[in-house]
């Protein structure tokens, strides 16, 4: 699958990502948030470096073949010829600019892991996640076109849990995910934080509310 389109899921795949988050959930009072997204950024900038590295390449291999294709004179029209095709050629790279696979390979990791931060943190706000009654709302976000997952807990529980322990949480999906399995990749990520939060935020038999869906959030 060429991530960083969109992914088309199965009612059986979201079925699954809500079984795996109803199962986390039974031995926390903690609440998880599943949640698939195509990007968490544009990235135009990588589209212009793709567009002027086609053209800076294209005017190379013009002016250095000069001869083959310029046997007699120089000619004004010459110069616009050239100006044509460079042009035409940054459209082209611009284009190829657009792909996942180019806007990762001309995006650094760091700017793209800062882009994810962003998005998990505006999904946090915009599906309530933070507005659990004891501050126990965790995101856990699968962003398709940076290859990458984030957990984003609500700042109590965050406090609660030393950084390494979430990162269990992504070392348990990246497996599957590097695989293509973006659901199953997903539900383990959500098995091992149900196991973690069992640890620090254990369930009260007869008090524990399901307060927010457990159903999958699948944006572009």
């Amino acid at each position: 699958m060429e991530t960083g389109e969109r992914l088309q899921l199965t009612a059986e795949e979201r079925d699954q990502v809500s079984h795996a988050v109803h199962v986390a959930e039974q031995g926390t009072n903690a609440e998880i948030v599943p949640m698939i997204v195509s990007r968490s950024g544009f990235y135009r900038d990588a589209q212009h470096r793709a567009g002027l590295l086609f053209a800076l390449s294209t005017l190379t291999i013009l002016l250095s073949t000069e001869i083959a294709w310029l046997p007699w004179a120089w000619h004004a029209s010459n110069a616009a010829w050239l100006v044509l095709a460079t042009i035409l050629a940054y459209g082209v790279g611009a284009w190829f600019g657009t792909r996942a696979s180019v806007i990762r390979r001309l995006t650094s990791t760091h700017r793209m892991r800062h882009k994810v931060q962003l998005r998990a943190e505006r999904a946090f706000i915009k599906h309530t996640v933070g507005q659990t009654r004891e501050g126990t709302g965790v995101l856990i976000m699968v962003s398709l076109l940076e290859h990458q997952i984030y957990v984003l807990a609500d700042q109590p529980l965050f406090q609660r849990v030393p950084v390494e322990r979430w990162s269990s949480v992504v070392e348990a999906a990246v497996n599957r995910l590097k695989t293509g399995d973006i659901v199953g990749g997903l539900c383990q990520g959500i098995l091992a934080c149900g196991v973690l939060l069992a640890e620090v935020c254990p369930g009260r038999p007869g008090d524990n509310p399901n307060e927010l869906s457990n159903e999958l959030v699948h944006e572009p």
